[in-house]
Order: C-alpha cells, then sequence, then structure tokens
C-alpha cells in the first residue's frame, strides 16, 4: 500500500521508549510468534524501519506490535521492534507494553492481574499491579538464560584487549566486567561506549557463532553490556546496554538483566531466589530474581523474572506514505 495508517500509544520503561502499535499492524501467517517474527521480516520489515527510524522515530527508539495469540489459553501475541531489528525478546518492551495493554483497555486479560504473552523467544508469564486506573509495576517470567561462552577476547579501540563473556537472555550479550583495560562504565561517555561498542560487536560475530539450541533463527551477538559501580549502595550492580547503531538503553534492559544473572549463576556469584536490584545509565532500577534453576539443550540455564515499571507519554497516529514523502521508510545518520 502507497499510504498506511498506525495507530500507536507512546510510553517509557524506566526511561526508555515504547511505541505500542495498537492498529495498523500487518496479518502474519504463522502458528507461532517465531514464524510469524520470520515473516514479518522478509515482507514487512520496513514498518519497523518507518516507525522506529527518523524521521518519525530517533536512534533509542523501541516498540511493539500485537497479535492475536495462537493459542487460546494465552492473552495476547507481541513482535518486538526496535532500531536495532525485529527482536525475539524485549523485556523493557513487555514492561511497556502490558502497562499501555491494562491502562488503556486493548487487552482484557483472561485471568486479572496476569497475563501469557506468546513472544518470539517463547511464552512469557506477566504479574501486574494497579492502583486505580495506573499500572504500577509489571513482573516478567522470562524465557531460559543461559551463559554461552566465557573469555572471549576482542580487541577494543582505544581501550585494547578485553575479555567478555556472552550470554543469553532473550537475545545475545558481550558482558564486559571491569578489568584491566576497562575501569567501568562511569569513567567513559556514553559516546565512546557506543562507537567501541559497534566495533566490538562487528570482531566478536565475525569469529564466534552464537545459535540458540532450540530455536535457530535466534542467532548472532547483538548487544553490548558494559558494567561499572553502581549510583545506589543499595543497587545490586549498574549497566550500560548498547543496541542498534547509535542507542545505549535508558532502562536497566530487561533481556540484559536476565543475561547477567544467568552469568552470575553460572559462575556462582547469585543463586536460586537471590534479589538482584540492577541500575541502568540513568540510574534506574529493574529487580531480578531467580525464579528456576533448569537446563536449556545441556546448557546450565535459569528461568528469570525481572520487574519495573512504565509511564503512558501519548497517544500518537503515524503516516508512511510512500507515494508522496522521500523519506516513508526512515534513515539513520551514523
Amino acid at each position: 500500500m502507497a499510504r498506511k495508517t498506525f495507530f500507536c500509544v507512546d510510553a517509557h520503561t524506566c526511561g526508555n521508549p515504547v511505541r505500542v502499535v495498537a492498529g495498523g499492524g500487518p496479518f502474519l501467517e504463522g502458528a507461532t510468534m517465531s514464524a510469524k517474527r520470520q515473516h514479518f521480516l522478509k515482507e514487512y520489515d520496513w514498518i519497523r524501519k518507518g516507525l522506529m527510524f527518523e524521521p518519525r522515530g530517533h536512534d533509542m527508539m523501541s516498540g511493539s506490535i500485537l497479535f492475536p495469540p495462537s493459542d487460546p489459553q494465552n492473552d495476547v501475541g507481541i513482535l518486538f521492534i526496535e532500531t536495532s531489528g525485529c527482536l525475539p525478546m524485549c523485556g523493557h518492551g513487555t514492561i511497556g507494553t502490558v502497562t499501555v495493554m491494562i491502562e488503556e483497555g486493548l487487552v482484557i486479560p483472561k485471568t486479572p492481574g496476569s497475563l501469557r504473552l506468546e513472544t518470539p523467544a517463547g511464552l512469557v508469564k506477566v504479574t501486574y499491579t494497579r492502583k486505580g486506573n495506573k499500572v504500577t509495576s509489571v513482573r516478567l517470567t522470562n524465557i531460559k538464560s543461559y551463559l554461552a561462552e566465557e573469555n572471549i577476547t576482542v580487541e577494543c579501540p582505544d581501550l585494547g584487549l578485553l575479555r567478555v563473556d556472552v550470554s543469553y537472555g532473550g537475545n545475545y550479550y558481550a558482558i564486559v566486567e571491569v578489568q584491566d583495560n576497562f575501569a567501568g562504565l562511569e569513567h567513559y561517555q556514553a559516546g565512546q561506549l557506543i562507537a567501541w561498542s559497534r566495533e566490538m560487536r562487528s570482531r566478536i560475530n565475525e569469529k564466534h557463532t552464537f545459535v540458540h539450541p532450540e530455536d535457530p533463527t535466534i542467532n548472532g551477538l547483538s548487544h553490548i553490556l558494559w558494567t561499572g559501580a553502581t549510583l545506589d549502595g543499595q543497587s545490586t550492580a549498574r549497566n550500560a546496554v548498547f543496541y542498534g547503531d547509535k542507542a545505549i538503553d535508558r532502562s536497566p534492559c530487561g533481556t540484559g538483566t536476565s543475561a547477567r544473572m544467568a552469568q552470575w549463576y553460572a559462575q556462582g556469584k547469585l543463586k536460586k531466589g537471590d534479589e538482584f536490584v540492577h541500575e541502568s545509565i540513568i540510574g534506574s532500577k529493574f529487580v531480578g530474581r531467580i525464579e528456576e534453576e533448569c537446563e536449556l539443550a545441556g546448557h546450565k540455564a535459569i528461568v528469570p523474572s525481572i520487574e519495573g515499571w512504565a509511564k503512558v507519554t501519548g497517544y500518537n497516529t503515524i503516516i508512511i506514505d510512500e507515494e508522496d514523502d522521500p523519506y516513508a521508510h526512515g534513515f539513520q545518520v551514523l
């Protein structure tokens, strides 16, 4: 279609944007959200680019599209879109999307106070609390997460040789702990972390392959997670997550928090039931816990939960007009 209209509700989760497409999304083929994701990537990625990239979006833009569930036991299917791509799973996106769905009445839960969400990465169970018409917190129980590889070395511009662990929490993350050539995220500017991340991600993917052991469509290292000292002495850890080509997550990052908990669990730093308070680059917080210890295709794994909050910021009717607008499908300035 030459002209397409999308009805969106905009929100942010602990500072990071979430644009929920409530109307105008495409019909997707497939029995699961994983299959629907492949159809979207093949034929409709122009929607993601148009809604996420400039001039309708920006470098940090993130969002979701709602679909009827494939299984009638579940409440809704969610496709996650970002400047970085069409993600298997997004934690801050889930928290924001659930807040929007409940406050705006887009989905009526089968069981009040809880939801069963179909995502490309698998079934995600959610509970939420309300005060009046407002959702005050959302707690999601994520998919199985695991430490994929330890002590990978990569040459980082300016810093030199770094050691990273790669962990999966819905996406694959290279986790940069404090070490000889990296003093902690608090010692560097966001622009430096972004420039280094782009190069490091490329170099790691050139030499290493990361494929989900049960779903080969989930593959490749997509995020870099930089660590550092907490702002609040009561927090457990702090991170700055790089995604896309120019973005640092303003939230503590849900799948990144899951990946880091899986890393700490595998290394004996975290056990089932421990509270993991994770800070973002701006100091906002998620509270994580290990809900289950399990295996994923022979890997030692966990089922993590993440709790956070989101706020609705407005309503947005967005037009993508291919005939009239030379930037209908968006652009990036790198």
